[in-house]
């Protein structure tokens, strides 16, 4: 299976940027898809962004133009870049792989507290 640990969570006035790292561990290379949700407080969990092992991003409607997700093969990591951040982004966010190792999976991560203050 894969192991998934966040990091770069935290407070930032709005306007401002963050990254969020996201470390995979275990049989890495079943990975199909690599994602990022989040959830507010009272709210169902919501997608975000998307890369696929190809490369492919999608992104939400709601941070489609300000974040950004990337992977780095070699590190086994997937980054989210957030710019240009609001409020409405306070959550905490998760980080999400896909993929195949005898059975499908779908593996979460702890998650990570992003605060947005206005």
């Amino acid at each position: 299976q894969v192991q998934l640990v966040e990091s770069g969570g935290g407070l930032v006035q709005a306007g401002g940027s963050l990254r969020l790292s996201c470390a995979a561990s275990g049989s890495t290379f079943s990975i199909d898809t690599r994602a990022w949700y989040r959830q507010a407080p009272g709210k169902q969990r919501e997608w975000v962004a998307t890369i696929t092992n190809r490369g492919t991003t999608m992104y939400g409607d709601s941070v489609k133009g300000r974040f950004i997700i990337s992977r780095d093969n070699a590190k086994n990591t997937v980054d989210l870049q957030m710019n240009n951040l609001k409020p409405e982004d306070t959550a905490v966010y998760y980080c999400n792989v896909r993929g195949y190792l005898i059975d499908r999976y779908d593996n979460w991560g702890q998650g990570t507290q992003v605060t947005v203050s206005s």
